[in-house]
């Protein structure tokens, strides 16, 4: 039986999803359907029951997903055994971070990553932290680092480090000259935030929920889907916001922008994410492993 039948059918049968399926493995969606026909002819049987543009495993589905499982979990197992034996860490690694974390965080964390391990190739997927999670429920990616909380009980999640949130404003700004804000002392300016899913507008909501602040009262004027956006526009006099202290370090040292520390303080994690697999290809483990010291031995960055 051929290898590459199994691997899309069991990629197809865990997103349930041609169309997703092709996009993980970077086929064409017609190439993947020709390779699962190919599978249920070689078995003779229905592999899935399509109907109303969805589909859903068959009994006999079921059961080559599982063995196919297992099958590529061996694969993993033996390939990892070898290169413990051989000392080789090379391969491709899926990763997945929110907007935050891979324009400010990753970039230099990878770089010395990829200077100590040149045989490994990164790919990187960008979203926000509800599209990481479900890339990491869906293995659409190996390793996912996310800035809010994860619900899935059946991922493992890893805190990193603290982040600071802060006000920022233009310096002009009737606040500017303060050395900290509460948060309903900002209700009474135009306010830009992200956009729903980030993982930053999930931990502002929630803590202005606990300072009894709920959303009518905030005068929301704009929402933006990255932190450069929301910078520019808090340069440009159209609001204020609250972002990572460390996203504007840049502007704090150029004066185009002034940044509050709140009271109390908005802290929030930073979390790496992945399946609980029997067994990660050592690649990765170093990645974990590097990707920890590197948050250890720079406490004070992204």
């Amino acid at each position: 039986m051929a290898d590459r039948r199994l691997q899309v059918f069991h990629t197809v049968a865990r997103l349930l999803s041609f169309t997703k399926a092709a996009e993980t493995l970077h086929m064409t969606q017609p190439a993947v359907t020709f390779q699962v026909r190919q599978l249920e002819e070689h078995f003779n049987t229905r592999l899935f029951d399509r109907t109303h543009n969805r589909i859903s495993l068959t009994e006999a589905g079921q059961c080559v997903y599982e063995y196919s499982d297992r099958i590529f979990g061996l694969y993993g197992e033996m390939e990892n055994a070898v290169r413990e034996m051989t000392g080789d860490v090379s391969g491709v690694l899926m990763m997945g971070a929110s907007t935050t974390i891979a324009e400010y965080m990753l970039p230099a964390l990878l770089g010395d990553f990829k200077k100590q391990y040149p045989d490994v190739n990164v790919q990187l997927r960008v979203s926000n932290s509800d599209g990481i999670v479900h890339m990491v429920e869906t293995n659409v990616i190996d390793l996912g680092v996310v800035e809010s909380p994860v619900m899935n009980k059946n991922l493992v999640v890893e805190v990193c480090r603290m982040d600071q949130l802060v006000a920022i404003l233009p310096p002009h700004h009737p606040l500017a000259e303060r050395s900290s804000v509460r948060i309903q002392e900002l209700l009474d300016y135009p306010y830009i935030c992200r956009e729903e899913g980030s993982g930053t507008r999930e931990v502002i909501s929630e803590y202005m929920g606990q300072e009894g602040i709920n959303d009518a009262q905030v005068n929301l004027t704009m929402e933006l889907g990255s932190p450069e956006s929301i910078k520019g526009a808090v340069e440009a006099g159209m609001g204020i916001s609250i972002i990572s202290r460390a996203t504007v370090l840049k502007e704090l040292e150029l004066g185009t922008l002034v940044a509050l520390p709140l009271e109390p303080a908005l802290e929030r994690p930073f979390s790496f994410v992945h399946q609980k697999q029997k067994f990660r290809h050592r690649a990765m483990d170093e990645l974990l492993e590097f990707a920890r010291a590197y948050c250890k031995s720079h406490p004070d960055a992204v």
